[in-house]
């Protein structure tokens, strides 16, 4: 029988082709372009003899062949990954890439006192942010930890606090104020002009608050439905209406008077971001880099309101 050799690069693509069903977020993951990838498969199918994916314009799938051998040696380079950090985690220095999905407003959060101070520290890693509204499975879709709110954490997750907790506030800027009352309690919101907020599932978010321990939602009215943060608070600074949007992005601001909060008693406190990663497996020595600078940053007390994720 005829001896096939290929590199971990080929069966790495191969793997990451099939989970992802695409070459072009494959080649995105493993940082390749995507005709080297391609090239890389075609390689092997070529040296095996068989097909591994079906190709149309649209789609991307394993054939019957693809799925038994994809199969076979995907447990085979997890052992080797593993192996891999294993060796690493003896180094003083750790080393290679650490791969995180969130949200687009916790990215934001995260990025400066979190993402930079650890690439700082760590010059021989590399960090890859996917921002997406809606949670995914971190483990079958390739990342090394998840940030999302406390309460959005999936249950069989090992889960690490990132700073305090956060808070919501209702703003307006100074020329909205010039024609509209301010709100003294939620339902008065009904009568104003509200910047609503399009969640990932489609639905319009309830603006949510609690006035002397009662919990009161509002369907916030108004004209224009944004489904991104930083596009409501431009909104809300051109005076189009009110928005619900989070301490951290607006504190800036209100500082500056640009905005002016109202409701601030009927916006209490909840639990903020948690970094979260599977606990079954071995926890790369990137990973563990990252959680000891967040307990170190919690531990000094410091903390920051984040922009609440829609998902």
């Amino acid at each position: 029988m005829a001896r096939t050799r290929s590199g971990l690069a080929e069966y790495e693509a191969v793997v990451a082709v099939a989970r992802l069903g695409s070459f072009r977020a494959a080649a995105v993951e493993l940082g390749m372009s995507t005709s080297a990838l391609s090239h890389a498969v075609a390689a092997l199918e070529a040296r095996l003899g068989v097909r591994l994916f079906n190709r149309t314009t649209r789609s991307v799938s394993p054939t019957d062949a693809g799925d038994q051998f994809i199969a076979r040696i995907a447990p085979a380079l997890g052992e080797i990954g593993q192996a891999v950090e294993a060796v690493n985690s003896h180094r003083e220095t750790p080393t290679g890439t650490l791969r995180i999905n969130t949200s687009a407003g916790a990215a934001r959060m995260i990025l400066a006192p979190i993402v930079l101070e650890y690439l700082r520290r760590y010059p021989e890693m590399n960090v890859v942010i996917v921002t997406e509204g809606k949670l995914v499975d971190i483990v079958g879709q390739g990342f090394d930890a998840g940030i999302r709110l406390a309460e959005a954490v999936p249950n069989d997750m090992i889960a690490v606090p990132i700073g305090g907790d956060q808070r919501m506030l209702v703003v307006g800027a100074p020329s909205y104020f010039r024609d509209s009352p301010r709100p003294q309690v939620p339902d008065d919101l009904l009568g104003h002009e509200c910047i609503r907020a399009r969640m990932a599932s489609g639905s319009i978010w309830r603006w949510e608050f609690e006035c002397r321990g009662q919990a009161i939602a509002v369907d916030a009215p108004g004209r224009l439905v944004l489904d991104e943060m930083t596009l409501m608070l431009e909104a809300a600074l051109a005076g189009v209406g009110l928005a619900y949007l989070s301490q951290w992005s607006v504190a800036g601001h209100i500082a500056a008077g640009r905005l002016v909060p109202v409701l601030e008693d009927c916006s209490p406190p909840y639990p903020g971001l948690c970094l979260y990663y599977p606990g079954r497996r071995h926890v790369p020595a990137g990973l563990r880099a990252l959680i000891g600078l967040i307990r170190e940053r919690n531990a000094a007390g410091v903390s920051f309101n984040g922009e609440i994720p829609i998902s």
